[in-house]
């Protein structure tokens, strides 16, 4: 199956707004996308067209947009596009949906400050739950016994 997957820089332009349903948390917010071009004859930055999308993000991703975006925040979001056609009231309507998989604040035009999320504890079945390994503690010897590293799980 071909998929349109795309990336979009711009700026929130609603406030998210969030549901819980049946299927989980799904939260949606319109983002603005201006293209910006160098304008010869005036020697200035000019803002070109902007397109507007509106960005669906769902479960865990839900969630984390509505504690962490604001109108006006600038964004980075990749998913997949999604563009509809529609008749209302006998008028021809054109949406483009962006399905996100990854949002987050456009690093270039400010600072954030990550915090994660805790997770509920749903490991493998059967499986111990794995504390997070300290990246801090130096390699052990050649000739000790290592245990393997277990598996990431996504």
């Amino acid at each position: 199956m071909n998929e349109t997957v795309i990336c979009a820089v711009g700026n929130v332009a609603t406030r998210p707004v969030f549901r819980e349903l049946a299927s989980g948390a799904s939260a949606r917010f319109r983002l603005a996308v201006t293209s910006r071009y160098w304008d010869r004859e005036k020697s200035v930055w000019t803002d070109g067209h902007t397109n507007f999308f509106t960005v669906w993000a769902n479960r865990q991703l839900a969630t984390n947009v509505t504690a962490s975006l604001d109108v006006g925040d600038p964004v980075v979001v990749q998913g997949r596009l999604k563009v509809r056609s529609d008749v209302r009231e006998g008028q021809s309507w054109t949406s483009a949906d962006i399905d996100a998989l990854a949002i987050g604040h456009d690093l270039a035009r400010g600072t954030a400050a990550f915090r994660r999320t805790s997770k509920p504890e749903t490991g493998a079945v059967g499986a111990p739950a794995q504390p997070e390994p300290s990246w801090e503690t130096p390699p052990a010897e050649p000739d000790t016994q290592r245990q393997p590293e277990p598996a990431a799980v996504t």
